[in-house]
Formats: C-alpha cells, sequence, structure tokens
C-alpha cells in the first residue's frame, strides 16, 4: 500500500515537473510585440520563472520581467500579454529571425539557409555595411532591420570576424571583401 502510494506521489511530482518546464520553455526568451499604447513595436521579456511556477494549477500567469519601453513605462497594465499568450512562439525573436533566414541564402557564399538550429553557430546580417549578430539587434527594431538587413551565414560571419579580430593569423583569398564591424 505504501508503495503505490509512494509511486503515485512520484508520478504526480513528474506531471508538475513537466508542466513547469513546458509553461518555461514556451515563454522564455525575447519577444516582439506591437505596444497597444502607440502601436510601435517593442521589445518584451516573459517572466518565465513565474509563469512556470503559477502553471501548476492550470494556465499560466503571465507578467512581463523586461519591456524596452521601461521606466517610463512601467507602470502600464501589461495588455500586450493578451498577444503573447494567443500565440508564443510567433512573437518570440528567435522563431521571427528562423522563418526571415528559411528562404534566404548567404549574401557571401550563397548557401541556402534552410532551418536555423540555434545550438549551432549562429548565422549574422549584413546591415548598413557592417555585419552584426543577433545580440546585438534590439528587439524593439528587429522589423526594421530585417526589412533591410542581407542574411550572412555563420561559417562566413566567424570567418569575417577571424580576419577582422586576428588579420595576423589569416591569408584571406577570397574575392569578396568581408565588411569591417
Amino acid at each position: 500500500m505504501l508503495e503505490a502510494l509512494m509511486v503515485i506521489v512520484a508520478a504526480l511530482a513528474v506531471i508538475l515537473v513537466v508542466r513547469q518546464t513546458l509553461a518555461w520553455r514556451k515563454f522564455h526568451g525575447p519577444r516582439v510585440i506591437v505596444c497597444p499604447e502607440n502601436q510601435k513595436p517593442a521589445g518584451v521579456t516573459v517572466d518565465a520563472g513565474h509563469a512556470a511556477a503559477t502553471s501548476v494549477l492550470g494556465a499560466p500567469e503571465l507578467r512581463l520581467s523586461a519591456c524596452s519601453r521601461w521606466p517610463e513605462r512601467a507602470g502600464c497594465g501589461q495588455p500586450c500579454l493578451s498577444q503573447i499568450a494567443a500565440s508564443p512562439e510567433d512573437c518570440l525573436v528567435r522563431h521571427i529571425v528562423a522563418q526571415w533566414y528559411q528562404d534566404k541564402t548567404c549574401v557571401y557564399c550563397g548557401r541556402a539557409f534552410g532551418g536555423i538550429d540555434w545550438t549551432e553557430a549562429a548565422p549574422a546580417l549584413l546591415s548598413g555595411g557592417a555585419v552584426a549578430e543577433w545580440n546585438q539587434v534590439p528587439a524593439e527594431k528587429l522589423t526594421e532591420t530585417l526589412a533591410e538587413a542581407q542574411p550572412v551565414c555563420a561559417a562566413c560571419h566567424l570567418a569575417g570576424k577571424m580576419v577582422r579580430e586576428h588579420p595576423e593569423l589569416v591569408t584571406d583569398r577570397s574575392s569578396r571583401a568581408y565588411p569591417k564591424a
């Protein structure tokens, strides 16, 4: 009898941990929303830990942990959370960027991107004559950056970075010059 009770308790604990983990993964990461107040893009981050903790007994409670309009607008009622609740993946920066690369080829080598594996070296983008990494693009500027940028594969980005940072170690025989940072 005691063993059966322990098995049931362990099974319930596993279920709760899985629910919390799924909620954390679903709401973790920077996002782009349209601010209901000014109808412009804003970069936000959901408090994924709170969402995970509150998912134990039902739907997770969402709240922001960061917003590009803070601290000036920190007292808002966070009505943008309805956009995130309605479509958590579609406003995730990583998802938006991966979709942008989907049918593109590298501006330098012509390699097709296809799906992006974010656990490997990340691709970059060429914008305004300079190559930038994705962590340098503020979420609230993502839409306008994507509109004017060209894709750079991870291999070309890493090779160009090596040329810029350690020119004494590199012999560049390419016909295309890689822009300076």
